[in-house]
């Protein structure tokens, strides 16, 4: 009977201080993990996540740059769902930068109101679509240094756009990346361009466009921010933060959302 290969270093689970910490409400990052192996672990578990998740995207509908940058700056406050049910008939009425700049603002607002704080959001891309116009023809910059400078405009929408529309690698740090990583122990920092610097160290610069969209199935779907699906969970084994929520694997399967997590080992 032949013997079973001996797991690599990386793949070994992580030590059991961290997961106490987590247990215990605390920051699953442990200091003492060295670089090397955190950087190891963070890629075993980024390559899990693609087998996870392998119909990851952008759940944003866009056919360019400019809808794109749009509907992320739409997207705050709301969901991905909603944003698409309005932007048909956004893009229809109004389908470039010159037109959007030119809008009127009641009628923009009527449109926008599905989405919430309508009227701050119709501020917003009218702002945008001006600034467009006036300092870029019309055209959405393929640079993160131009695309933060317009108005509504951070880096999390900017690494949207430049790695969904223009192909340039970029990670985008909304609330489900950050509480992921962070219960990775990836990182203990809360400011969104603090954790993407860190995680920017531990994760191939080809992969951060497909990697975040990945990250971000895994919140939408099995680690929830109220009860993760821990018994469920393909990362299980690496992830300092198992044992928050529901370990048994039945339990975990029913707070799943389709389409279910692999178990990949």
């Amino acid at each position: 009977m032949s013997t079973p290969a001996a797991r690599p270093a990386y793949a070994r689970p992580v030590p059991p201080r961290a997961r106490r910490a987590a247990a215990r409400g605390g920051s699953p990052f442990d200091p003492a993990e060295t670089p090397l192996a955190r950087t190891r672990r963070a890629r075993r578990m980024a390559r899990e996540l693609a087998l996870i998740h392998p119909d990851a995207h952008c759940e944003l509908d866009f056919t360019n740059a400019f809808e794109l940058l749009v509907a992320t700056v739409l997207s705050a406050q709301t969901t991905d769902k909603t944003v698409n049910k309005v932007t048909p008939a956004l893009f229809a009425r109004f389908p470039d930068a010159q037109a959007l700049a030119g809008a009127d603002r009641a009628e923009l607002e009527t449109i926008l109101k599905p989405t919430g704080f309508f009227r701050a959001k119709a501020a917003s891309v009218l702002g945008l679509a001006q600034a467009l116009v006036e300092r870029f023809d019309g055209e959405v910059p393929g640079r993160m240094a131009d695309l933060i400078t317009l108005p509504g405009v951070g880096r999390k929408t900017a690494n949207v756009v430049l790695g969904n529309a223009f192909g340039v690698p970029g990670l985008t740090v909304d609330t489900h990346f950050g509480r992921l990583v962070r219960r990775f122990g990836w990182t203990a920092e809360e400011d969104p361009v603090k954790v993407e610097t860190q995680v920017a160290e531990l994760v191939p610069k080809r992969d951060w466009t497909m990697f975040s969209h990945r990250v971000i199935f895994h919140g939408r779907r099995v680690c929830h921010a109220r009860k993760a699906a821990c018994g469920a969970c393909g990362l299980a084994q690496w992830c300092p933060s198992y044992g928050i929520g529901p370990t048994d694997p039945e339990v975990a399967a029913t707070l799943v959302k389709t389409p279910a997590a692999s178990d990949t080992e």
